[in-house]
Order: structure tokens, then C-alpha cells, then sequence
């Protein structure tokens, strides 16, 4: 069932996107499911979120990676706007979501996609939209279409947090697999006016456009800025320079494909006695520096469906059976580095044999370590300029936190 479209050229007729269900379900069925189908001389680029699909139909040669970025800003501004986007919260606000596809893109051509921007003009009552429509902000029509003027704070500030997730996967022998660390500088800026900021970042980070290689180097891959950072200016000389969006923003991202030494190191071992129980022992070791403390750790580990009568002995931390995910979780609140904890399990098993054939998913951890990067990068300084001239206080954070964080067992 369609809920709402809008078509921006007329070039497509609006009766093709019946045909986009059927042709979904036929290639799930022969499992060639892929981002990009086509019907005739129509071609569908969609993605879901929730119980919605977000489809974009076009019959040209359209550039498919702009389409994607722009489906997902649409996800994006609308979870902005409604909190949870899904079919009920598109059906509760009919009239607004066609006032933002009208505002976020112009006969094909994405225009305003800020959603603190948008939310100055288009807002959620009905009654406010018509008023709020009579004055369009400047910033619409601003090169700096991202902050509004006449911003003022009584302390100026602005907050800058790095955070690195590590993915990794550790095979049932030790080995690690495949890891990577993926980062974001995130801003909260709280500066009134409009200030020029500059970030400058150690100088061990080179950026993967440089072709560089400098030995003990971080090199940055997939780098994204926000739109506010002077592309040509990075180009030149590496500057991140930008008048900052008001409030929460992320500024760049970046993956580092790297061979990471897992933080939380984990041993285990899982032994099944048939037709009565099966005994889980599990041992944690901190792998990063003694100063620096691990926080709210979780490490979650598989049990057979249908285990009984659980009981736990911890080193430190505690452990609880969560039956409807089969799993232990051993929760560690403060984990220093360099220590080590154990964790001992016992469940019985019915005396009748379970046939099935379980699969063997593996163990999870969960950890934020604060005050810490993995991969060195360091905020060298943050310089704040406006024409007032008046002073602000940075201030910074790091955190790393696990991502994907899978380490296989041996049953």
C-alpha cells in the first residue's frame, strides 16, 4: 500500500510504484534481493526503516549514490520531526510531510535538508503553519544555509566529543578475523553570532587523500564533513575550517581499517553433559592501559534454548539468565586494564535430548572506555573566531565503545 508519494518532474507515471512490491517479493524468493530493481525503463532505489519502504523511481541515468543520501535524510529529518518514523506517525501527519517534500527537494534537485532549519518555517501544528510559511528564514536563501543569525549565548562554548567504535571479530581458535574502528567528532555549539571555527587535529592523523604513508600514522578512510567545513580549504592544506551549525551536529566521520588488539579479551569454555547440564566458564582480561577504567561492560554469552535452573558464581560484577535471548549477561560495572575476572556458570539441561541442530552464536561485549582513543587521534586545538571578539572555552572528550564486538566459541 502506497501512504504518500510525491512526484517532482511528472516523467514517471505514479502508477508504476505498484509494480515495486511485487518485484520485491519475487527477487527475496530467488534471492537476488538488491538496492536498485527495474521495470521496463523504470528503475526503483529504496530502503527500509521500520515497517516503512522509502522508494525514489526514476527513468534516467541518475547519480544512485546522491538518491541513497537523500533517502536517508529523509529518514532522517522525519525521525527528527516525529521521533519514531513509521506508517502511523506518516499517517498522523500527512500535511506536514508533504510540506517538507516540497521543502526538501525542488523538481528533482535536493534543496533545504537541515531539519533545525526547516523546523524554524515548517512546524507540527496546523494552525502555526500557515503564519510560520508568510516569513521564510534567510538562512534558506544564506550560502551559510546550516545557521540562522542573530544567535546569542551568555557563555560561549563549545563541546567537541570523539568517539571511536571497534568492530572485531575473534574466530573459535583466538585469531582475530576482521577489525576496524569506526570514528565520529561530534559538536555541541552553544556560540552566539556567527564565529569561523578551525579544528586542528595531531599531526600522526593523515587522511587517506594524501597518498601519504609516515610509518606510526592513523590513516583515515571514508572521510564525511558536514556540509558547514570549506571543502577547498581541507583540500589546500588539511584545514577543518566551518561556521558551526547551532547546537548538536556531527562535524566528520571516518573508518580506520586497522588490525586492532581486542580491548576486553575473552577465554572460554563451554562444556555440554549430555541429558544434564552444561557448565560455562568465562574469563574476562582488560587489554588496554592500567590507567584508563572500562565502563558499564556487558559480556553476553550464549546457552543452550533449553537450559534450566541457572546458577552463577563472578569474580566480580554480576550475571543473570535472560532466557528469552538464551543468553548469560555478566555485567561488570567499573573494569580497570590489566585486570582479569571470572565468571562460572551452571545449567541443568532436560533429561529428554534436544534434537535440533542449534547454531553456535557467539559471545557479545558491550564496554565504553572514556578518556581514551584507540587510535591516537587528539584534538590539538579548537580556534574560535567573530567579529565581537569575544572569548570561548572549548571543551573536549573521547570515548571509545564497542561496535561489533564478536568472539566465536569452540561449541
Amino acid at each position: 500500500m502506497v501512504l504518500i508519494c510525491r512526484n517532482y518532474k511528472g516523467d514517471v507515471d505514479m502508477s508504476e510504484i505498484d509494480h515495486f512490491m511485487h518485484l520485491l517479493m519475487q527477487h527475496e524468493e530467488e534471492g537476488l534481493l538488491c538496492p536498485v530493481m527495474s521495470h521496463g525503463n523504470v528503475h526503483f532505489m529504496w530502503i527500509k526503516h521500520s515497517n516503512l519502504y522509502l522508494v525514489a523511481t526514476t527513468n534516467k541515468n541518475s547519480n544512485a549514490s546522491l538518491v541513497y543520501a537523500f533517502l536517508y535524510k529523509l529518514v532522517e529529518v522525519f525521525t527528527e520531526y516525529f521521533k519514531e518514523l513509521e506508517e502511523e506517525s506518516i499517517q498522523d501527519n500527512f500535511v506536514v510531510v508533504y510540506e517538507l517534500l516540497d521543502e526538501l527537494m525542488d523538481f528533482g534537485f535536493p534543496q533545504t535538508t537541515d531539519s533545525k532549519i526547516l523546523q524554524e518555517y515548517i512546524t507540527q501544528e496546523g494552525a502555526k503553519l500557515e503564519v510560520a510559511k508568510s516569513k521564510v528564514p534567510t538562512t534558506v536563501t544564506n550560502a551559510v544555509s546550516w545557521r540562522s543569525e542573530g544567535i546569542k549565548y551568555k557563555k560561549n562554548e563549545v563541546f567537541i566529543d570523539v568517539i571511536e567504535s571497534i568492530n572485531v571479530l575473534v574466530n573459535a581458535n583466538g585469531s582475530v578475523m576482521s577489525s576496524d574502528i569506526v570514528g565520529s567528532i561530534k559538536l555541541k555549539t552553544m556560540l552566539s553570532g556567527m564565529p569561523e571555527l578551525r579544528l586542528g587535529l595531531n599531526d600522526r592523523v593523515l587522511f587517506g587523500l594524501t597518498g601519504r604513508d609516515k610509518g606510526k600514522t592513523v590513516m583515515m578512510e571514508d572521510v564525511k564533513f558536514h556540509q558547514c567545513v570549506r571543502l577547498s580549504r581541507f583540500e589546500s592544506d588539511r584545514t577543518i575550517s566551518f561556521i558551526p551549525p547551532d547546537g548538536e551536529s556531527e562535524l566528520m566521520s571516518y573508518r580506520i581499517n586497522t588490525h586492532v588488539k581486542p580491548l576486553i579479551w575473552i577465554e572460554s569454555i563451554i562444556e555440554k553433559f549430555s541429558h544434564s547440564r552444561v557448565e560455562i566458564m568465562v574469563k574476562a582480561k582488560g587489554q588496554f592501559k592500567k590507567q584508563s577504567v572500562a565502563n558499564n561492560v556487558e559480556v553476553r554469552v550464549p546457552v543452550p534454548s533449553d537450559a534450566d535452573s541457572p546458577k552463577f558464581k563472578t569474580s566480580t560484577g554480576s550475571a543473570k539468565y535472560v532466557p528469552e535471548k538464551n543468553l548469560v549477561v555478566w555485567t561488570i560495572k567499573s573494569f580497570p586494564g590489566g585486570k582479569e575476572f571470572l565468571m562460572r556458570a551452571h545449567f541443568g539441561l532436560p533429561s529428554v535430548e534436544n534434537e535440533e541442530m542449534e547454531s553456535k552464536p557467539p559471545i557479545t561485549v558491550k564496554f565504553e572506555i572514556p578518556y581514551f582513543t584507540v587510535s591516537g587521534i587528539q584534538v590539538r586545538y579548537m580556534k574560535i573566531i567573530e567579529k565581537s571578539g569575544y572569548q570561548a572555552l572549548p571543551w573536549v572528550r573521547y570515548i571509545t565503545q564497542s561496535g561489533d564486538y564478536q568472539l566465536r566459541t569452540n561449541v
